[in-house]
């Protein structure tokens, strides 16, 4: 019983210094560029070593695809929760992850050509960001077919984008709630 119980420990243990890695290594990346961020350093922040680091992620870029897989289910949960056929619950969905998440996508994709890590991150995100348009405003565009529909549904991804709400929040300095109703005007100029 007591190996089993020194076990369990060691893994909690593992898991926690894990998550004090990822914790680091996320506020580093966050901010500043992938270039400007080391190991050393994460590791500095974490309390531990470079070789810890190194024995349990392999790499820099390996603390990268841990930190997506880390983030990836939170997003899709938040995202999950778009009503599908409800254009202000939806673009308020949006929102909500943009102000959270928004600033770091943006991040990442002013470094996606120059780091594949990012690169990957990014693509998947591209991916996740299309299927979520095409399940939420599925309701106006399932009547479509042909270039049409294409047409529509690469609209409704751009203007989702988040390019666009940081156009309109960032740049025009629109408040969150200013932001919603932009992108739903939008959008209803849009969708059939």
């Amino acid at each position: 019983m007591k190996r089993v119980y020194v076990q369990t420990m060691r893994a909690r243990s593992a898991e926690q210094t894990g998550e004090r890695i990822l914790d680091a290594a996320m506020a580093r990346f966050a901010a500043a560029y992938y270039d400007e961020v080391t190991l050393d350093q994460v590791a500095a922040d974490a309390d531990v070593t470079v070789q810890t680091v190194l024995r349990r992620f392999d790499s820099k870029e390996g603390v990268v695809r841990a930190l997506a897989e880390r983030i990836r289910p939170q997003v899709l949960a938040q995202r999950g929760e778009a009503p599908v056929g409800d254009l202000a619950g939806a673009v308020a969905n949006l929102v909500e992850h943009y102000e959270r998440e928004g600033d770091l996508v943006l991040h990442l994709l002013r470094q996606e050509q120059r780091v594949p890590a990012y690169a990957e991150v990014t693509a998947h995100g591209r991916r996740l960001h299309a299927d979520w348009c095409a399940r939420v405003f599925a309701p106006w565009l399932d009547g479509l077919g042909g270039v049409e529909r294409r047409r529509r549904a690469a609209q409704v991804v751009a203007v989702c984008d988040v390019h666009t709400w940081s156009l309109l929040r960032r740049g025009a300095g629109l408040s969150r709630r200013q932001t919603e109703l932009a992108l739903a005007e939008l959008l209803t100029g849009v969708l059939p």
